[in-house]
């Protein structure tokens, strides 16, 4: 899980500057995140966790924070497992 987050963070971070994002901090309510980089970030969880976003997981909460994408990818992952 560690691995994960730290992946995500350090995707986050190229795009958020020198800002040192929290795994509980919003990336919508700070403003850094529009509809193409939305895209980008989903694009980023499938190939780098290999797992595919359905459109039933396409909501806030599940991209809000980093804790929130570290928690879809690992339910993602869960999935893959036991299938």
């Amino acid at each position: 899980m560690k691995e994960t987050t730290t992946r995500i963070k350090t995707f986050l971070s190229r795009f958020f500057g020198g800002h040192d994002l929290k795994p509980d901090e919003d990336i919508f309510t700070l403003g850094f995140v529009n509809s193409m980089f939305a895209m980008q970030l989903v694009l980023f969880l499938e190939q780098e966790f290999q797992i595919t976003i359905e459109n039933e997981d396409l909501e806030f909460d599940n991209f809000k924070t980093i804790n929130a994408m570290t928690n879809l990818v690992q339910r993602k992952t869960a999935l893959l497992t036991y299938n």
